[in-house]
């Protein structure tokens, strides 16, 4: 049974979470630097083979009334390089996931200020497990 990886993408760092063999419980994984969109696809090429992904859900972030924004188009292009790795791919909404991955951190007695990639990874846990619960209960 593979796992499946979620990714909250960014312009700087990307979070990344796997579900455990299971799909019932995500963690945080890992957090990639973005320098540059091909380089990108070649690192999660690597996880995706090592850690035996099977699909990806992506965080899609969503204006809070529900238009696009600056960001909606980044991670559109993201997921039209992601493609090329032929794997099923699934949005989740991704609103406020950093504010509850900073929470999270905080109730921790974790400082977020130097801890931005823990954030990130963070992050694309929440984001993943939304996605892991949803389908669940369908």
């Amino acid at each position: 049974m593979g796992r499946i990886l979620g990714v909250d993408y960014g312009d700087v760092r990307v979070g990344l979470a796997l579900s455990d063999t299971t799909k019932l419980i995500a963690s945080p994984f890992k957090t990639i630097q973005n320098k540059n969109s091909g380089l990108l696809i070649s690192k999660l090429k690597e996880i995706i083979s090592e850690n035996d992904v099977e699909s990806i859900v992506v965080g899609f972030p969503i204006g809070m009334k529900g238009q696009d924004t600056n960001q909606t188009v980044k991670v559109k292009d993201f997921i039209q390089s992601l493609s090329t790795l032929c794997l099923p791919i699934f949005l989740e909404d991704e609103r406020l996931s950093s504010i509850a991955a900073k929470k999270s951190l905080f109730m921790e007695n974790i400082k977020t200020g130097h801890n931005k990639e823990i954030i990130d990874q963070r992050a694309a846990a929440i984001v993943l497990q939304q996605f892991l619960d949803r389908i669940r209960t369908k």
